[in-house]
């Protein structure tokens, strides 16, 4: 299977110092002839290469601005972690209001979905008596890490659509009604605070296809968008709080969804290195009593993204202090309950697929050749230094001996080899030497030989 992939590597930038592969946490990353390379079945697009690497040879792909020319109708659908990139007095309704004068045709609160799934959520875990704790798809890269590297929690993940979905279905069908369009002539663009989003529109992990068209970075258009709000007139700027999702606003943070719930067995985990810690617990039992985990990649959820602007810690605190705002004016504007366990028990939430494992490549696809290569790896490893140093070009000494046997790396690749190298080399020399010697002292005429000795004796 092709994979496609929302991180770029550029061989010119690339120095191979390393860094990369150091962080990456399923061991996608190699460097070979001093550039890096990834391993397109384990690379999950959890970006932390593009923050590790200091010259900017990794890079994040999304969709230019330019992609809305596509469509007859656009609309901008973005993540609520936008609200949290501009000053305290700059409210979600004239961001909205921003995006419709930058050039889209409409521009959809996503905090409204958000707070809808959020009731589902709730749903879901009052009724379902599947394996605990269950596990938010909220973040891709959190799914692609259950799909590689801990496979057996797969059935943890929650099979509810994640809101930018439900939002770019509802509204493309909804629009395609008002206007006489087809749903095709219309674009739904998710402003995103980090690639991964554009992956999981792209190559959805649990169906076929995606609602959305294309994901704009944060990054690309916040000054676009900035200059644009700065144009509206009083008539536009809706600078309010009266049609926010009190449940869906905190989504833009990692323990927003609990929060805003008021979940009691929940966790809410942020960082690649801290969500491997969870996920280690759940595999061996110890968080039964959890119903409920939130899981970010990104430090803090998505106010924490890469392509995000403000400073992380600000885009969080202001998040808080919009919940705080809507608890304390009781402004909630969510859905209906009553609609909401309607659409549940009629399955409109649900995926349309069934999230599976992503099986890595076998290192043969014959069964008695790959066990012969699983012993010779083993072998490679017995002899290895076992300090996982890199410097070979491999995460471990582990992956290093898989990449022997692969014939992806040379066992000279691992300085600790070296001097062994050495030694048999220079056997060999000796050897050869003495065979060189002999075969010349054999060539020599046997009467020459018995002068040369008779001159010795004189």
């Amino acid at each position: 299977m092709e994979y496609f992939h929302t991180i770029r590597i550029d061989p010119d930038k690339c120095q191979g110092r390393m860094s990369c592969l150091r962080v990456c946490p399923t061991q996608a990353i190699r460097v070979r002839g001093g550039k890096a390379r990834m391993l397109e079945d384990r690379c999950i697009d959890c970006g932390e290469c593009i923050t590790a690497c200091k010259n900017g040879a990794i890079r994040p792909l999304t969709d230019p601005v330019g992609e809305l020319t596509k469509f007859r109708y656009t609309i901008a659908i973005p993540t609520p972690a936008l609200y949290a990139q501009f000053g305290q007095e700059i409210l979600p309704g004239k961001i909205l209001s921003g995006l419709r004068r930058l050039g889209f045709d409409d521009a959809y609160d996503l905090a409204y979905t958000c707070g809808e799934v959020s009731l589902v959520i709730q749903e879901y875990l009052r009724e379902n008596k599947g394996p605990r704790p269950i596990i938010s798809n909220v973040c891709p890269t959190v799914v692609r890490l259950i799909q590689v590297k801990y496979p057996s929690l797969v059935d943890h993940v929650t099979p509810i659509d994640i809101p930018r979905e439900i939002a770019g279905r509802e509204i493309k069908k909804k629009k395609a009604q008002q206007l006489g369009l087809k749903e095709k002539e219309i674009g739904a663009f998710y402003i995103t605070p980090c690639p991964v989003k554009m992956l999981s529109i792209k190559q959805p992990a649990e169906k076929v296809k995606s609602h959305l068209d294309g994901a704009i970075s944060i990054a690309d258009i916040y000054g676009p968008l900035l200059s644009a709000m700065e144009t509206l007139d009083k008539s536009e700027e809706n600078n309010s709080l009266e049609n926010i999702c009190l449940l869906g606003l905190g989504w833009a943070i990692a323990g927003g969804i609990r929060r805003t719930l008021k979940l009691k067995n929940s966790l809410a985990v942020s960082g690649i290195t801290e969500i491997i810690k969870v996920f280690e617990d759940i595999e061996r039992g110890k968080l039964k009593h959890i119903d409920f985990i939130e899981a970010y990649s990104c430090p803090q959820g998505c106010v924490g993204g890469s392509l995000t602007v403000e400073n992380l810690y600000i885009s969080y605190n202001k998040i808080l202090q919009l919940l705080e705002t809507l608890e304390f004016e009781k402004i909630k504007a969510c859905p209906d309950i009553v609609k909401i366990r309607r659409r549940y028990r009629s399955g409109y939430y649900f995926i349309e697929g069934k999230l599976k494992p992503r099986p890595l490549k076998p290192l043969y696809e014959d069964l008695s050749l790959a066990i012969q290569k699983k012993k010779e790896k083993e072998e490679i490893y017995a002899r290895l230094p076992k300090i996982d140093c890199g410097v070979c070009g491999s995460p471990t000494c582990q992956a290093f001996a898989e990449d022997v046997v692969r014939g992806e790396a040379e066992l000279t690749d691992c300085f600790a080899m070296i001097p062994e190298k050495f030694q048999e080399l220079s056997q060999e020399l000796i050897k050869l030497l003495k065979k060189t010697a002999q075969a010349f002292s054999s060539k020599i005429p046997k009467k020459q030989t018995l002068s040369k000795e008779k001159k010795r004796k004189k």
